[in-house]
């Protein structure tokens, strides 16, 4: 079904403009007043030792900030027993490489975790192109302490197991997966951040879902297309989406 939309002379669109304005300079004011809520969070002391797997070698988690004192983590749906990464976080992860170098310059690392083997993260990362920094936390439990690993019977599944296990339709119950909402996987994505401060560690913020949501700018340019997201009619919101090598005309422009 055609997005339903209005035509209108210019004088009519600058006054709709206009008064959106106003709603988008109020969202930026509450946008600021949430971020200063953010950083006014308390700092929680990590007390648990971990150690990843890096191209490097063995680290500890204060070895992941590489020297800068603030240290932001990806948690990348990838489980042990998986081929492939998730192909929403990939679709998160497209926006990542660009970034960091300019977070590097701000006193910011960021690096990828998930619970696969070092190298099946290695092979995936050169399928895919990336450049960004990414460790195995496959021998500790940090994604479980953070709460994105979850005990479940189909741990070894992969993401497109999980799909095919519940269906991209309606449930029986005539209502639609809520994949944002509602764990289907062993594995789900989230965002961490951690502070260095007179050598020690310290958890100040996770946010997961639709908090994840500002991290992608391919979606926040979709929100200002003319037909926005255009996934009303889909069975799930992620129904059109691939691994960016995975659609037809991905070698293309």
């Amino acid at each position: 079904m055609a997005a339903v939309h209005t035509t209108g002379s210019s004088e009519e669109h600058l006054a709709a403009r206009l008064e959106l304005l106003a709603a988008e300079k109020e969202l930026t004011r509450r946008g600021d007043e949430v971020a200063r809520m953010r950083r006014a969070l308390p700092w929680v002391p990590v007390e648990k030792e971990y150690i990843f797997d890096s191209d490097k070698g063995e680290k500890t988690l204060r070895e992941l900030f590489d020297g800068r004192s603030q240290l932001l983590v990806y948690h990348f749906m990838f489980g042990p027993e998986w081929t492939a990464g998730c192909p929403v976080c990939s679709y998160w992860a497209d926006n990542f490489s660009g970034g960091i170098v300019h977070l590097k310059h701000r006193d910011v690392t960021m690096l990828g975790v998930s619970r696969a083997p070092l190298d099946r993260i290695d092979a995936y990362k050169r399928r895919m192109g990336w450049t960004f920094d990414w460790v195995s936390a496959l021998r500790n439990e940090f994604n479980y302490d953070y709460g994105v690993s979850l005990p479940d019977a189909s741990a070894g599944a992969s993401f497109e197991d999980m799909l095919r296990q519940r269906g991209s339709g309606p449930r029986p119950d005539g209502r639609v997966y809520n994949f944002t909402k509602e764990p289907f996987a062993a594995e789900m994505p989230g965002f961490s951040a951690f502070a260095l401060e007179d050598g020690v560690v310290y958890h100040t913020y996770s946010c997961y879902a639709r908090g994840l949501d500002a991290f992608n700018a391919a979606n926040q340019l979709l929100d200002r297309a003319p037909k926005g997201r255009d996934e009303e009619a889909l069975p799930t919101p992620i129904a059109w989406l691939r691994r960016h090598d995975e659609y037809e005309d991905h070698g293309g422009n």
